[in-house]
């Protein structure tokens, strides 16, 4: 179901706009759009976005059982418009703030590896998994893996 999902501001207020203008120059196949060096991004938001600050403001989507701490990340509604069935299987469980692929692979991962992860997250998720997923996250904002 779709939700207003809390961040701190890292770009720029037209990057929508210019996110299509930018579409020929992304990096990662599948529906997702991502640019190591995206132009859209503002000098705080490199900052905030590199120790994963952006997303804090997430906690209140958890308090209102819109997230869950550990799961896939929610997608934006036209990259759903874009998924297979396959693809779709990670829409299953409620989104969370930070999940496996974060805290793995992070950006080096395509679109299709990161709904493997997801996927895998699904089939193997528990308590002991979770708590290990939140203690790299932490360790992550401490010294990135990454991020950008």
């Amino acid at each position: 179901r779709r939700f207003r999902m809390w961040k701190l501001r890292s770009m720029v207020k037209n990057a929508d706009a210019l996110k299509k203008e930018l579409m020929a120059q992304n990096e990662i196949e599948g529906a997702m759009f991502k640019m190591k060096d995206d132009p859209r991004i503002t000098r705080v938001g490199h900052f905030i976005r590199k120790y994963s600050l952006d997303e804090l403001p997430q906690l209140f989507n958890v308090l209102k059982g819109d997230m869950s701490l550990v799961g896939p990340r929610p997608p934006l509604p036209e990259e759903v418009a874009q998924y297979t069935d396959y693809q779709k299987q990670r829409l299953l469980v409620t989104p969370g703030c930070t999940g496996l692929w974060q805290v793995t692979v992070r950006n080096e991962a395509d679109f299709d590896e990161m709904v493997d992860i997801d996927l895998n997250y699904i089939q193997q998720r528990g308590f002991m998994m979770d708590l290990w997923i939140l203690v790299m996250t932490v360790k992550i904002m401490i010294k990135p893996n990454g991020a950008y």
